[in-house]
């Protein structure tokens, strides 16, 4: 009897000593952010001693773990490559395999963000069937809210296949094959997305109670069967997990469950990409989609939220992919997935790494000049492609806000508008509705996004 005794405490001391443990995302088939100080980190037991081999360069990192049950460590990533592995040894050991150096994003926002080819896309089957790319790898985190920021989520790192591409986020697929192709670097894509969501449930709580508007806003939505819309809900365990991991950027697609507030939209995002950074500690880049012309529920909320995130992008290192000449007025999810993947990845191309010349996006409006009997406005290029639809599309008003249609003289950059009611506008706007489709381009094919000139809202408090 005794000795049974001492065996089984032998047994319980040993389990109690072998309690190393990793966040999901830190596991075999990952993928690390090349040339850079990566953080791992994980727990163990109080005093632990941790040590943790990396072998690209057969380097030993240690640490100890705190009065928290927390330890981490930094290591040093080379320029793309692998397999590697790691060994991470307490009490335990932890061997993670077929590691590749590469680019890692994030990219998060509601249901188009999160579609896959399974749900529908344009060529779908032969999408999934060209889909082996082992240098590729997916880590999709599953749905979870939580009251307050949590230290680990449920997901798993999986290698690009037509198994595992079909139900992954499609545009983060089409981003990461557009830039492996171009630059031949291994891409990790780590989706985290839940469909019908507001952007107020993608934000710590604090972020959004320091803003009386947004706080009010918040406070205004009322639940949905589809998806959660309480305030940080999804952030706390969805994203405060990930926050500290090294990665390249964030992708971000989503507005559709925002309409009903669009006229602070370009506050609210600008409040998500600044705690965002915060919590990483870096002022990382932020390329988001502008939504789509669709027939939503009430006049303009469409198109006002569109005007937002055309002004959310002055915040610094961000940028904006308009897609209004490839959406679907009568269906709020798009099935043209490729080029809107391929457009945030030419972004980053260009942005980033050097390896896209073109452009990256379509005319922008960057000032306007009111006088008597006209209003000019001012575009990035000088090469504007106006088509038939164009021309009707430009309105203007004068301190009445009661709107005409406009005639359109275009020179070089500028389009002057005139309409001989208005002696005096002040005020002009472009493609003002919810379906108004692509009809200003640039050389290069790609759209001006809907507007309003931004002195309306001081005018009208929308």
């Amino acid at each position: 009897m005794k000795f049974k005794l001492l065996a089984a405490f032998l047994v319980a001391s040993l389990s109690s000593f072998a309690n190393i443990t990793l966040p999901t995302f830190f596991s075999s088939g990952m993928v690390l952010q090349q040339k850079s100080k990566v953080k791992i980190w994980g727990w163990g037991k109080t005093g632990e001693p941790i040590q943790v081999v990396t072998s690209w360069d057969n380097n030993q990192v240690v640490s100890k773990t705190d009065t928290y049950g927390k330890w981490s460590v930094e290591v040093e990533t080379p320029i793309y490559g692998g397999p590697y592995e790691i060994k991470i040894k307490g009490y335990n050991e932890i061997i993670l395999k077929n590691i590749l150096i590469g680019e890692v994003w994030v990219v998060s926002g509601q249901s188009n963000m999160e579609w896959s080819a399974a749900s529908g896309i344009d060529n779908a089957e032969t999408e999934i069937q060209k889909s082996n790319f082992p240098e590729i790898r997916f880590f999709g985190v599953n749905h979870a809210t939580a009251p307050h920021p949590q230290q680990n989520l449920s997901g798993e790192w999986q290698v690009c296949s037509p198994e595992s591409m079909k139900n992954f986020s499609a545009i983060g697929y089409y981003f990461a094959k557009h830039i492996f192709e171009n630059i031949q670097v291994p891409v990790g894509i780590i989706n985290t997305s839940w469909g019908g969501t507001p952007a107020e449930s993608w934000t710590p709580e604090e972020s959004i109670k320091a803003d009386p508007v947004l706080y009010k806003d918040a406070l205004s939505l009322k639940e949905v069967p589809w998806g959660p819309v309480k305030t940080a809900s999804i952030y706390n365990a969805m994203v405060a997990p990930l926050a500290g991991l090294k990665i390249k950027g964030f992708l971000w697609y989503q507005g559709e469950s925002n309409v009903m507030n669009a006229a602070n939209y370009d506050k609210l995002l600008g409040t998500l990409i600044g705690s965002w950074r915060k919590a990483w500690s870096e002022e990382l880049p932020f390329y988001f989609v502008q939504i789509a012309p669709y027939k939503y529920g009430s006049p303009e909320e469409g198109v006002i939220l569109r005007n937002a995130q055309r002004m959310a992008e002055i915040v610094p290192n961000t940028a904006m992919v308009a897609i209004s000449d490839i959406g679907n007025i009568d269906d709020i999810h798009p099935k043209n997935k490729m080029d809107v993947g391929t457009r945030l990845a030419n972004v980053a191309l260009k942005n980033l790494y050097s390896a896209y010349k073109g452009d990256i996006s379509g005319p922008k409006l960057l000032l306007y000049e009111s006088k008597k009997g006209q209003i000019t406005l001012f575009f990035d290029t000088q090469e504007l492609k106006c088509d038939k639809n164009c021309m009707n599309n430009f309105e203007i008003a004068d301190t009445s806000g009661e709107f005409k249609k406009a005639n359109v003289r275009i020179k070089s950059n500028t389009v002057v508008l005139t309409n001989s009611k208005v002696a005096y506008p002040v005020f002009a706007r472009f493609e003002w509705s919810n379906t108004a489709e692509a009809s200003l381009k640039n050389k290069q094919g790609l759209p001006a996004s809907a507007f309003i000139t931004d002195n309306w809202w001081e005018f009208k408090n929308y």
